[in-house]
């Protein structure tokens, strides 16, 4: 399972990544690349961290299971997201709280995760947080206890993030 990881709507999620950002977008990309690494390392997955615009200057290298894009205008992290998910399809986990591009990620059979439920999940190693407030809407048949497909794939995939 890849993950597909919207660099800077991540940061921005996350009040220690955003202070950290506050220093420089440097040093706000090398804190996300150390959150990444790390669950990188609990997961086994890969990881490909897109950022909006060409790097400028030197930089945290990832390297390992963690790879770095950035985004060739006119293109966007978005417009390379929503491609890499097309592409990767049932493959891929695409973590961003941009609601248009978790859409293209689920209609492209991608998982779609919110910045914030990652966070969550590296910050507790327990995914079951976010879910239940995020899912409710209202009822349309079936069982009303069960979540829906779509929250029972996020758990699944959040699962990824727990140490083993």
């Amino acid at each position: 399972m890849r993950w597909l990881i919207d660099g800077y709507n991540v940061i921005r999620r996350d009040p220690e990544l955003a202070h950290a950002e506050a220093q420089g977008l440097e040093e706000g990309r090398a804190a996300l690349l150390r959150v990444v690494a790390g669950a990188a390392r609990v997961s086994g997955d890969p990881f490909t961290v897109v950022f909006d615009g060409a790097r400028r200057g030197g930089g945290a290298a990832a390297g390992g299971q963690v790879q770095v894009l950035f985004s060739r205008p006119p293109q966007t992290a978005d417009d390379v997201l929503r491609r890499l998910a097309s592409e990767l399809r049932s493959g891929a986990v695409v973590v961003s709280s941009d609601r248009a591009v978790r859409d293209a990620a689920s209609r492209a059979g991608a998982a779609a995760v919110t910045a914030e439920q990652f966070i969550a999940a590296l910050a507790t190693g327990d995914d079951e947080d976010d879910d239940d407030a995020e899912d409710a809407s209202p009822a349309r048949g079936g069982n009303p206890r069960r979540p829906s497909r779509e929250a029972r794939a996020t758990q699944r995939v959040l699962r990824r993030l727990r140490s083993r």
